[in-house]
C-alpha cells in the first residue's frame, strides 16, 4: 500500500512542491516515479499515484 511512503518520510527531507498560493490541493513528488496530492490544511487525506499527466488548458 503507498500509505508507507508518507509514514516513513522523514521531516528534513524537502520533497519537490508543486504549489501556489491559490491552490487548494498539492502535489509532493516523494520520488522520481511517485506523487502523493494531499489537500491543503488536511493532512489525513491523501492520494498517491504512479502515474500523472500534464493537464493542458
Amino acid at each position: 500500500m503507498t500509505h508507507d511512503v508518507l509514514a516513513g518520510r522523514e521531516e528534513t527531507e524537502t520533497p519537490e512542491r508543486d504549489r501556489s498560493p491559490e491552490t487548494d490541493v498539492a502535489a509532493l513528488r516523494t520520488c522520481p516515479d511517485r506523487t502523493v496530492f494531499s489537500e491543503n490544511s488536511n493532512a489525513d487525506g491523501w492520494i498517491s499515484t504512479d502515474l500523472t499527466v500534464d493537464l493542458e488548458r
